[in-house]
């Protein structure tokens, strides 16, 4: 629909290691995901690049939490964007 080839992860744990594994031209994060959330996955990503050299991935925050503020927390947890749910087609696409 969107023209793209995408993976999906059960967790963040499983998005990291997809993470490692390929080369992506961008993370949607969900916040709260099970064992990893995407707070710490972001933080684990961002870790590893500097480490390695590697160039940056964009992150873009996925979260039900449309309140105040939850934009800037994204940010400064080293995302690159931030999208509230629900998220339809037309908005990914833009």
């Amino acid at each position: 629909v969107l023209g793209v080839t995408a993976d999906a992860a059960a967790n963040g744990a499983e998005g990291l290691k997809a993470w490692k594994s390929g080369h992506y031209a961008i993370v949607f994060a969900d916040v709260h995901m099970p064992q990893m959330d995407g707070f710490e996955m972001t933080a684990e990503i961002r870790r590893i690049e500097a480490a390695e050299g590697r160039r940056r991935t964009p992150i873009v925050a996925v979260t039900a939490n449309a309140m105040a503020g939850e934009d800037e927390r994204c940010r400064e947890a080293g995302m690159d964007g931030y999208l509230s749910k629900p998220v339809g087609l037309a908005r990914l696409r833009a």
